[in-house]
């Protein structure tokens, strides 16, 4: 694969956050004033830091991003502010391409929710997280919130009726209720976060993602973003990540997964040029008509960007 092919590949990237804490400093989750835990380690380097168009162009400066898929930053308690805040930011900035909401699909208010994002024609679906805690292994079934609730389900299905996206971020011991609710509900967009977060880096802990992977390959409308894949204390192992990378797509085949950046997220363990320099690199023995959609064509396709 020659090296300007892989210098000039169009990117679309899927899964990228900016946020303002000046203007909407009150709106965030509690980790952008003070360091928090996190799966990276901590939060530290993200605290009191504005991320916008003109900061994440700058990230990406080495490659050719030539659209992006905004995802939800934690207006939990006000996504119609989120969105409008997006809208402006869109006229004026020209980034991001398109968006995911903000939706706890088991609230009753959920198809209200749904239905204003729906009134924004730059929203492609929401982001959701209905694990409880995604650091503790846990199966447990049909718990209050999650994939298995009938209320989440009721809220999946609103979903489909205004052909939305549903995105979730879940670790892999969720990903049997992932393949149940996208075996029940049949035609909606199903897309997996951050690879199923794979964090579990033994013999055994990667034996049981790849096992967990498997069970959402029946299933066409469930796409994998592959993102998400860095370790404490704020590592991107590429040698590891190369594997997990070829895995995953051999489970799942490269028509149904997408590289994403999650930044500025990932920023804590390694620049967008070396998350992406990683990824070239880990597929570059692939043909070119699967390297183009696993960096742009699956991705445009799915989000329909013009």
């Amino acid at each position: 694969m020659t090296d300007t092919f892989l210098r000039d590949l169009p990117i679309v990237d899927p899964h990228q956050h900016f946020w303002d804490l000046t203007a909407n400093a009150a709106q965030y989750p509690h980790w952008s004033t003070k360091p928090a835990p996190f799966r990276y380690g901590s939060t530290a380097k993200l605290v009191g830091r504005s991320y916008l168009p003109a900061d994440y162009r700058q990230d990406t400066a080495a490659h050719n991003v030539v659209a992006t898929v905004h995802v939800q930053a934690g207006w939990a308690s006000d996504p119609m502010g989120e969105a409008r805040w997006l809208a402006a930011l869109r006229e004026r900035e020209g980034l991001p391409s398109v968006a995911l909401g903000q939706a706890v699909l088991h609230r009753r208010d959920v198809a209200e929710t749904i239905a204003g994002l729906a009134g924004f024609d730059f929203m492609r679906g929401i982001r959701t997280k209905p694990t409880q805690d995604e650091n503790t292994p846990d199966a447990t079934r049909g718990r209050p919130g999650s994939m298995d609730d009938p209320a989440w389900r009721r809220g999946f299905v609103e979903l489909g009726a205004k052909d939305f996206i549903c995105e979730v971020q879940v670790p892999w011991w969720d990903l049997q209720a992932m393949a149940d609710a996208a075996r029940d509900h049949p035609g909606i967009a199903f897309v997996l976060n951050h690879t199923g977060l794979p964090s579990d880096r033994s013999p055994e802990g990667l034996a049981a993602w790849r096992r967990a992977l498997a069970l959402l390959e029946p299933y066409p409308d469930v796409r994998l973003k592959l993102s998400g894949i860095g370790l404490p204390p704020g590592i991107w192992p590429e040698a590891e990540n190369t594997a997990i990378v070829r895995d995953a797509i051999a489970i799942l085949g490269w028509q149904r997964c997408m590289f994403a950046s999650n930044f500025p997220v990932d920023s804590l363990v390694a620049s967008f040029d070396e998350i992406y320099s990683g990824f070239k690199r880990a597929v570059s023995d692939m043909p070119r008509e699967q390297i183009r959609a696993l960096f742009h064509d699956n991705a445009r396709t799915l989000y329909r960007i013009a």
